[in-house]
């Protein structure tokens, strides 16, 4: 069942999705999704096995802890099937400092809307848990240019380049929008 305090932003359209997808969001994580999380990331061939295992380990705790974990989600769902989802929470030793752990999409669904959807969705939750700032990070590889990209689109600029962070000549690369 959708979440109603989750209300779409304005700049996302349903109707970007197949009509009787039944497209709704959520942000209590279930146990379902902890498979559903390492198949999304999985499919969409950016992830490995590690940071896969890294990402359900989040839903695991966000499951036994809830709010207490300091990890939140949002799930998309489109025909009681997961679509995409993002995780986020405030930054230990920070005031009104969030990350942006995870952000994915089911790539039969990218470029309809529903990455910005859940960006947005991410951002107005954190506002209401005393965010002024969120950060993500990604790669610096070729590869994750389209990622690199959807950062800007949704806002983002890049705060931050370390070279040969996560690998020689694999730089990280730290994207962060004032909410405030």
């Amino acid at each position: 069942m959708a979440d109603t305090r989750l209300a779409p932003p304005r700049d996302f359209s349903a109707r970007n999705f197949p009509a009787g997808t039944g497209l709704a969001f959520r942000d209590c994580p279930g146990a379902s999704d902890v498979p559903a999380v390492r198949e999304l990331l999985g499919d969409t061939g950016f992830f490995r096995p590690d940071e896969i295992g890294v990402a359900a380990e989040l839903v695991e705790e966000g499951l036994a802890k809830g709010a207490a974990s300091g990890y939140h989600f949002i799930f998309a769902e489109a025909g009681g099937q997961l679509a995409g989802y993002v995780c986020f929470g405030p930054i230990p030793c920070s005031i009104g400092s969030f990350d942006l752990y995870w952000l994915a999409v089911d790539k039969r669904l990218q470029g309809r809307g529903l990455g910005l959807g859940l960006a947005a969705r991410c951002e107005a939750a954190a506002r209401r848990m005393g965010a002024r700032g969120i950060y993500a990070e990604t790669s610096g590889k070729a590869q994750y240019l389209p990622t690199r990209r959807f950062y800007e689109r949704a806002g983002f600029a890049e705060a931050a380049r370390l070279p040969d962070f996560y690998a020689v000549g694999d730089a990280k690369i730290i994207y962060r929008k004032i909410l405030v």
